[in-house]
């Protein structure tokens, strides 16, 4: 059965769009992996049936508009026959209700629609039932997407606020939902504006249509060097042109290739947002290209050669012709079919394409195209003992697959004529190749190979270790995929290999956070100063107020800020103080300090009068604080991370040992306020003060949660 598809109309309102996919993204976070792939097209209503939402599932029928969420929901569950009624009913008020209905643009007639669901949740916590149904998650879309309804309940306070808000809190999915929905509409949008981009390059010979590829080897996880790969093949495909995007798993080396590392790339893709048309492997085609090599051999354009490896590099650098080079077809046929049966002969042999001896290019100087390999392959076991080479499927499948434009990398710029040497020769349909330059970083490593080193070693935890450049490194350490995207459209598919500074693309991931987290607050639980409020306007006893968490965006709700007479205070922060100096406390307001310090120069102790009439314009010093008292703090670990290596690049030469650096994790303790405690894996906050962090791991009972900091582009 074929993957169920979403598509949405990122023009239309979205209050029409996020029911759906509220509903999707809950399914695909249920099911583990995804289950429905989601696809944005920019267009006000999509071509053919003109609906705004359509969605396709194992039947390949499509059904579109308010009738995708009942399809959704019987395509994964089958429905009590007590919830059909109720679900048919809430999608009548989210959609069909006449003119009274939840993504109504006239405020009068939301206001009724409204009043309606307060008066339903006057006794209940939730829509139907006593816990969360797909149906909260529909309506729920409605108000979030509705522009109307979001202004409106800014200013509620009744049943349906409170529902609001708990369906927000309880699916933090949700959060991912509008971002990804928002991030969309805005990129593409601003793809062709984009400052210092060219996508606006025209390909040559798109009359008859646009087909891409993808190929990576399934022999590693995707890294940030293949975001742009991906990402360029994805938008000549699927946004410059109406085409096709063919995802290939170039798997023709055993060796080095399993399946969990071609499960993780599909997922890498999914979280890219990437959704190929098509997903094919090299290995389906093992028979094809074999008979392929089996004609170049019986045409004489490729010989069979056993000269060592270490000679063969050399006679190749100079120009020597290879022994072999003038053996009779009839002698490469047979050393090819000794080969194919892996015998102790066999094995020393490899096939060569009969180009040249002397190019001045020297990848046209006699390339290999096929080995012999005994471990059996993660897809087709021990059938096969003969591979290809990437030099020789490449050409030979972008041919057969129907592929336009080959868009790679310009460290392939001196292997093109042997691409289309390899064409020409077999008689194949030729393809235009189009080059670019790949994305290197300072003090990054993206070979696969010494990537691999510093996991096998233990130097990193793993492939999604933050400090690793891969896509699920980066993620973990606080990348949000939109600003990626829009980091790597910002550079164009330029030609120019230049190296990078992370700082650049954390500053553009900062601008995308930014609007959207939460802030809180942290102190450091190393020497971490007791600061006694003095005063008539001191505390009597603890009380809590409810504060924005975020001043600029009302949305994101509100927290709990406790006050007491006992509070925390950093210990950098109050050896800053001077005696009587008017400071301000965030949240509160101004306060005058005085201090008293042991010998060694450590703060032990504070004295704080309240000034709230005083003028925070005014104070030098803005402080973060937490109450003592009336409150359960929260248990903490802010970890921050340097660099893998001390050398912005690592030449040919350089050992990789040499380089590494010493200490790459900084761990602080702190305690946090009381509403971290509930924030969930994945989360993305700010700790005031401190920086924007990612949460690794929740609290839960004796264990703190651990949150990574995430960079902002500052040196």
């Amino acid at each position: 059965m074929q993957m169920a598809t979403l598509s949405v109309a990122v023009r239309a309102n979205f209050a029409l769009l996020l029911p759906s996919l509220a509903l999707a993204y809950w399914i695909n976070s249920r099911e583990g992996a995804p289950a429905i792939a989601v696809k944005f097209e920019d267009v006000d209503t999509l071509p053919q049936s003109k609906a705004v939402v359509a969605f396709t599932g194992g039947t390949g029928k499509a059904v579109h508009d308010d009738a995708v969420i009942t399809a959704v929901v019987r395509a994964f569950w089958t429905i009590p026959m007590d919830k059909q009624d109720h679900l048919e009913e809430w999608i009548g008020r989210v959609f069909r209700n006449g003119r009274s209905n939840l993504v109504a643009q006239e405020f009068k007639l939301l206001d009724r629609a409204m009043g309606e669901l307060d008066a339903h949740l006057v006794l209940r916590s939730c829509i139907v039932g006593y816990s969360l149904t797909v149906i909260d998650l529909v309506v729920w879309g409605a108000l979030r997407g509705n522009k109307l309804a979001s202004t409106a309940l800014a200013g509620r306070k009744d049943n349906v606020k409170r529902w609001f808000d708990f369906v927000e809190t309880t699916n933090p999915f949700l959060q991912a939902v509008v971002a990804d929905l928002g991030a969309v509409a805005k990129q593409k949008r601003a793809i062709a504006s984009a400052a210092g981009a060219s996508y606006e390059i025209r390909l040559e010979n798109t009359e008859n249509g646009v087909v891409t590829r993808f190929p990576p080897e399934p022999s590693g996880y995707l890294h940030i060097g293949h975001a742009k790969a991906a990402w360029l093949n994805d938008y000549f495909a699927h946004t410059k042109y109406e085409g096709t995007l063919i995802l290939r798993f170039d798997d023709t080396n055993p060796s080095r290739e399993t399946g969990v590392f071609q499960d993780a790339i599909a997922e890498d893709l999914t979280s890219m947002k990437i959704f190929p048309d098509k997903v094919t492997h090299s290995s389906d085609y093992f028979p094809e290209l074999r008979d392929l090599c089996l004609k170049l051999l019986k045409n004489g354009d490729a010989y069979a050669d056993d000269t060592e490896a270490e000679q063969m590099n050399d006679e190749r650098w100079h120009g020597i012709e290879s022994r072999h080079r003038q053996a009779t077809v009839e002698d490469n046929l047979l050393h090819f079919s000794e080969m194919a049966d892996a015998s102790e002969a066999g094995r020393k042999w490899c096939i060569r394409a009969k180009i040249s001896i002397d190019n001045p290019n020297k990848a046209m100087r006699d390339p290999v195209i096929y080995r012999c390999n005994v471990k059996p392959h993660h897809r087709t076991g021990e059938t096969w003992k003969v591979y290809p080479t990437y030099d020789f499927c490449a050409p030979v499948l972008d041919s057969l697959e129907g592929v336009t434009h080959a868009l790679r990398t310009n460290e392939y710029r001196d292997r093109n004529p042997q691409y289309l040497w390899v064409q020409r020769a077999l008689g194949l349909r030729e393809v235009t190749v189009w080059d670019f330059a790949r994305m290197n970083f300072t003090r990054t490593l993206l070979s696969k190979r010494k990537l691999t080193r510093l996991v096998d070693a233990g130097s990193v935890w793993g492939w999604d270790d933050p400090r690793m450049p891969t896509i699920r490194g980066i993620i973990r350490r606080g990348m949000t995929m939109p600003a990626l995207r829009k980091f790597i459209f910002k550079q164009g598919p330029s030609r120019n290999v230049v190296t990078m500074d992370w700082t650049s693309i954390w500053a553009t991931n900062k601008k995308a956070i930014d609007p959207l987290v939460p802030r809180y607050t942290a102190v450091a639980t190393r020497n971490a100063v007791e600061a006694t409020i003095q005063g008539p306007r001191a505390p009597a006893a603890p009380y809590a107020a409810e504060k924005p968490k975020h001043g600029k965006n009302a949305g994101l709700g509100m927290k709990r800020v406790v006050f007491a007479s006992t509070i925390l205070i950093d210990q950098d922060d109050a050896r800053t103080f001077e005696e009587g100096e008017e400071i301000t406390l965030m949240n509160w307001g101004n306060a005058f300090a005085s201090k008293s310090t042991s010998s060694d120069g450590v703060v032990t102790g504070l004295e704080i009068t309240l000034h709230l009439e005083g003028d925070v314009k005014k104070t030098e010093k803005k402080i973060t604080w937490l109450a003592k008292d009336g409150q359960e703090l929260t248990p903490v670990v802010l970890v921050d991370f340097d660099h893998l290596i001390t050398k912005d690049k690592l030449e040919k030469t350089d050992e990789l040992e040499d380089f590494l650096t010493p200490t790459t994790e900084i761990r602080v303790e702190a305690l946090a306020d009381c509403n971290v405690a509930d924030i969930p894996a994945n989360s993305i906050v700010q700790l005031e003060r401190r920086g924007y962090y990612r949460v690794d791991r929740q609290r839960s009972g004796d264990q703190p949660a651990i949150l990574f900091c995430i960079p902002t582009g500052k040196k």
